[in-house]
Formats: C-alpha cells, sequence, structure tokens
C-alpha cells in the first residue's frame, strides 16, 4: 500500500478548535438565526494515484478536515524505515503503523513531487455526524490508539478512513454492488505491479493459496482506487430516505510526469529460459561423455532449498494470505537433506522424491496461480529427473 514516509512533523495539538455549544444564536426581537461551527467545516476523503516508488504502487488515502482556519490531513500511512528490523516485521505481518495529522500544505507537494494525482471527495454529511467523527479522530489521535498493526489486505491507510467515516454516520452507508467483479487479491497486485515484474514476481511467490480466492466489494477496498470509486456512488440510507455518501469530487493534484525505473535488465520468464537452456545444454553434455555434472544437481537443488526456507518462514508470518502456499509443494528445504547422497552418485532416491514433488507441484497449479516463469524452472528440475 502506498504509504507517507514518517515525516518530521509533530501532531497538531489542539487537533480541533473546540466549542461545547452546537449553536450560536444571534438576531433582533423578531427574527432568531442560529449558526453551527460545524457548518463551516469540510470533511473529505483523499484518494492520491499511485507513483513509482515500490511502497506506493498501489495509492495512498487520507482524511482532510478543512474549515476557514484548519487544514489538516489525517494520514493512517505513517511509518520509518529507521525502525529497527523493519524489513523483517513486514515481512512477518509484524509492522506497526500509526496516524498522524498535519497541514494539508505538507501533505500535498510529496504527491506532486512524484506526478501523483490527488483527488478530494467532500463527504455529504451532518453536522452531529461530523462532530462524531470529530471526536472518533481525536480518540484514534491519542497515543495509546494512534498505533496499529498494518496488515496490507485487511487494515491499511485504505481501510482505515473508510472505517472510521462508516462509524460516524448516522445511517447505514449502501454501496453500488460490483456485480460479476471478484478479482483475486492477486490478480489486484499484479496489475499494480504490472511495469515492475520482479516486484510482481516476488509477490506471487510469497502470496499463498488464500490470495486467489475471489474478493468482495469491501476486501477490494485495500486499493485505495477501489474506495474513491464506491464512495463515489455511494448513498446514505436512514429513516427511508437516501443521500449521496459524496457531494463534491475535485481534482486538487494534477496527475504529473511519472519517470518509471527499471527493473533488472532481464525479465523473470527470461532469466527462466535461461536456466532452461543451460539445463539442456548440460542434459546434451551428459548423453554424449556418459556422465553426470553432479555440480548442477547440487546448484540446482541449494536453489531450490534457499527459496523452500524463506516460503518455509513465511508460513508463520500474520500476512492471512502466506500461510498456505502451494509454492512449497515443490521449493522446500528438503533437497538440502540429499545434497550429500547426489555429490557420492546416489541419485535414484531424490529423483523419485523430485517427481512426486513436481506432480504435486502441477496438481497445485489448478488451485494457485504460480509466478512468472515458475513452470519453465519446474521443467528444468523435471529434465534432472532422468536416469
Amino acid at each position: 500500500m502506498t504509504v507517507a514516509i514518517l515525516l518530521t512533523v509533530s501532531n497538531i495539538s489542539p487537533i480541533f478548535a473546540q466549542n461545547d455549544a452546537k449553536q450560536v444564536y444571534y438576531g433582533s426581537d423578531s427574527i432568531e438565526h442560529k449558526f453551527d461551527p460545524m457548518d463551516s467545516v469540510e470533511v473529505s476523503l483523499l484518494t492520491c494515484s499511485p507513483h513509482e516508488e515500490i511502497y506506493s504502487l498501489y495509492g495512498h488515502s487520507a482524511l482532510r478536515w478543512h474549515s476557514g482556519e484548519q487544514d489538516i490531513v489525517f494520514n493512517w500511512g505513517m511509518f520509518s524505515f529507521n525502525k529497527p528490523y523493519f524489513v523483517l516485521r513486514f515481512v512477518f505481518g509484524l509492522t506497526d503503523y500509526e496516524l498522524a495529522a498535519y497541514p494539508y500544505d505538507t501533505f500535498w507537494p510529496y504527491y506532486q513531487k512524484w506526478g501523483s494525482s490527488i483527488t478530494e471527495q467532500v463527504l455529504n454529511l451532518t453536522n452531529d455526524e461530523k462532530r462524531k467523527l470529530q471526536m472518533a479522530l481525536i480518540e484514534n489521535l491519542k497515543p495509546e490508539n494512534k498505533v496499529y498493526r498494518y496488515n496490507f489486505f485487511y487494515n491499511n491507510c485504505s481501510t482505515k478512513p473508510r472505517d472510521v467515516i462508516e462509524q460516524s454516520i448516522e445511517g447505514k452507508v449502501v454501496y453500488n454492488e460490483r456485480e460479476g467483479f471478484e478479482p483475486t487479491f492477486r490478480e489486484m497486485v499484479r496489475e499494480c505491479n504490472r511495469n515492475h515484474l520482479w516486484a510482481k514476481f516476488g509477490n506471487d511467490m510469497l502470496l499463498g493459496l488464500k490470495a486467489d480466492l475471489k474478493t468482495n466489494r469491501a476486501e477490494q477496498e485495500f486499493l485505495p482506487l477501489n474506495l474513491m470509486v464506491d464512495f463515489l456512488n455511494a448513498q446514505i440510507y436512514k429513516d427511508g430516505q437516501y443521500r449521496p455518501l459524496v457531494k463534491e469530487t475535485r481534482e486538487l493534484v494534477s496527475p504529473g510526469v511519472q519517470r518509471i525505473e527499471p527493473d533488472f535488465i532481464l525479465t523473470p520468464t527470461e532469466v527462466a529460459l535461461i536456466l532452461l537452456a543451460i539445463s539442456l545444454a548440460i542434459a546434451v553434455y551428459e548423453w554424449r561423455r556418459k556422465k553426470i555434472a553432479r555440480w548442477w544437481d547440487v546448484l540446482l537443488m541449494t536453489i531450490q532449498a534457499l527459496v523452500g526456507v524463506i516460503l518455509t518462514v513465511m508460513l508463520f508470518s500474520q500476512h492471512p494470505t502466506t500461510s498456505l502456499n502451494l509454492n512449497l509443494l515443490l521449493f522446500n528445504p528438503l533437497p538440502l537433506l540429499f545434497i550429500p547422497a547426489i555429490i557420492k552418485g546416489k541419485r535414484n532416491t531424490w529423483r523419485k522424491l523430485q517427481l512426486t514433488m513436481l506432480l504435486l507441484f502441477a496438481i497445485g497449479g489448478i488451485f494457485q496461480s504460480y509466478a512468472e516463469g515458475m513452470w519453465i524452472v519446474a521443467l528444468c528440475l523435471l529434465i534432472r529427473c532422468k536416469k
């Protein structure tokens, strides 16, 4: 999920100008007027389009509280790479993000710099709903509440503002369900990484079977652009009446020019094809010389096992979509146990086990979509199963 790297800003305190009275009265003997401080408040969902930093390929969402004197962004996407073991904690689903509030003028230049657009959807809230949201934001900003356990699909910078908005509405938000549109998490992640093939490859290796299940509308809103579209078509239902959730849409920052950073010079498929070509060449060499290139077996088995170690570790991650990964049917630590036998020329037991794993891997492909080039890699391993 796109997130903003932790900025050098302090939470604004007090966040809001508090006014205990809901209404202020003034006028003459003949007519009485009333003024509610919330009349001048606009609450908006901000949606930032993706940009080409690897952590920003999915877009970003935030809330904006805008009145005459205050213009504040509430951002649930704050993190710092400098925290100890950040990458390791992220892999295991133990990353803590936090909510921060800071001036809008600090927020938008970052996205303009990277060429991202910012779309503002002004919410059609009553004054009482604004007050309820105000209190929810104050509560969320308390030190004991502002830090939360981040989850890429289920608890992120897009789902957090959605949830606090829904909880503040007096009534029910009715969404326009997308009939026949049930992409999997894997399909949506692949689309976001379409210009970054190695990032897509890594995601596909780590995401397991659960990422290939169809998603519903709420699950699809882990992507900010999906949430923006759903808000645009949503209605608030109360006491038999409907009103639009969004009363106005504005483009605050126009999309700019984005520079796509080049990936590794070879694609995953090209690397797999090179591996296949080498395997075929070695197989021809072995056939002509009537001997086995044990060093090639050991190299492939080592790579196979090291990938398997990473996937095995991911079984203990708190990310819910990594707990059942059918890549483990082929890429697991077992080859490490058989390398000594291969070096001694005893291949028969390992050959039979490898054939079994390849068969199970092929069957698993019916249920889970594998990463680009993995079928070619499986073919390389199959070639090594010859007697």
